[in-house]
C-alpha cells in the first residue's frame, strides 16, 4: 500500500504500529483508511479514520473484545464508543506519541462484519488485508456521501423558525444559539456544498471550500442575546429561501408566511 503524500510521520509511525497490533488476530480481515487519508488532504491535525473488516463468523466475539486490541496498540491513553454519533461500532481513542509532531494523535477504529464493509461515504482505501476480500468487496461496489434532502428539510424548516422565535423570546440565548449552529450544520452548508458539486459534509473546511458563502454565513453566527440573535436568524432565513430556490423542494408557501410573520411579530425583527 503506498500512503499518501500528506500523511505526517506521526500518523504513519502510529499507522505501522496499529497494523502490527491487529494483522496478528486472525479474526481480522483487513484494515482500510477513509476520510482525509483516503483524499490525501491530511495535515499534523487530522484524524486516522479506520475501517476494521472482521471475518463474518467472529464478529459479536470481536466487538466484545475489541477494547483490547485497541489498548494493545503502543500510546494508548484512553477510548470511547461512539454512540453519541449514532455509531456504536465505532471506538474513538487518543494515542501518545511522546518524540514526534503532532504528539497526540485521535484514531478513530470502525469495527465492521466484512460483509457489511460495502457500506461506505467515500472511496475507502485499503492499507492491510489478509486475502483480497475487502479489495474485491470496494471494487464491486460504490461509495456514496449522503446527500441533504431539499423536502425533508423545506418540511421542517418553517417548524424550527417559529421553533427559534419561541426560544428567543423566552430569553433562552444559548439554546437558540445551539440552534443556529444546527441549521448551519444541517440545512444551509450541505445545501451550499452540494449546489456547489462538493461533498455536503456539514460546515467542516466550508471557509476553504466556500469562501463567498461561508462569508455570508458569518451573518448567521450571533452573540447569547436577543438583539444579536434576531439578525442572525433572519440572515438564515433568508439563506435559506435564496438555497432553496434552486432545489425541487415543494414549498409551503402558508407555513412560509405564518411562521416568519409570527417571528416578526413575537419579537419585533
Amino acid at each position: 500500500m503506498k500512503y499518501p503524500s500528506t500523511l505526517p510521520t506521526a500518523h504513519q509511525q502510529l499507522l505501522t504500529d496499529i497494523i502490527h497490533v491487529f494483522s496478528g488476530d486472525k479474526r481480522v480481515n483487513a484494515i482500510g483508511a477513509s476520510g482525509s487519508f483516503a483524499s490525501n488532504q491530511m495535515d499534523q491535525y487530522s484524524d486516522l479514520d479506520l475501517v476494521i473488516a472482521i471475518e463474518p463468523s467472529f464478529t459479536d466475539e470481536v466487538m466484545a473484545e475489541r477494547f483490547k486490541l485497541v489498548n494493545a496498540v503502543p500510546g494508548y491513553i484512553e477510548g470511547f464508543t461512539g454512540e453519541h454519533v449514532g455509531e456504536p461500532r465505532l471506538i474513538i481513542a487518543l494515542y501518545e506519541l511522546p518524540q514526534s509532531n503532532p504528539s497526540l494523535v485521535h484514531v478513530d477504529f470502525k469495527f465492521v462484519s466484512l460483509a457489511d464493509a460495502a457500506q461506505r461515504v467515500d472511496n475507502t482505501q485499503v492499507i492491510w488485508e489478509r486475502s483480497s476480500s475487502l479489495s474485491d468487496i470496494y471494487a464491486s461496489t460504490e461509495y456514496a456521501y449522503p446527500q441533504p434532502d431539499c423536502q425533508w428539510i423545506e418540511d421542517r424548516f418553517w417548524i424550527w423558525v417559529h421553533y427559534g422565535a419561541g426560544k428567543i423570546g423566552r430569553g433562552e440565548y444559548f439554546e437558540a444559539l445551539e440552534f443556529l449552529s444546527f441549521l448551519r450544520t444541517v440545512v444551509l452548508s450541505p445545501l451550499a456544498l452540494q449546489q456547489a458539486g462538493l461533498t455536503p459534509s456539514g460546515v467542516r473546511t466550508i471557509e476553504k471550500r466556500l469562501p463567498a458563502f461561508a462569508a455570508e454565513l458569518k451573518q448567521t453566527v450571533a452573540a447569547a442575546d436577543r438583539d444579536s440573535l434576531i439578525p442572525a436568524f433572519k440572515a438564515c432565513i433568508a439563506l435559506y429561501i435564496r438555497l432553496r430556490a434552486k432545489t425541487t423542494a415543494r414549498v409551503n408557501s402558508r407555513a412560509q408566511q405564518l411562521a416568519i410573520s409570527y417571528f416578526n411579530n413575537e419579537l419585533k425583527a
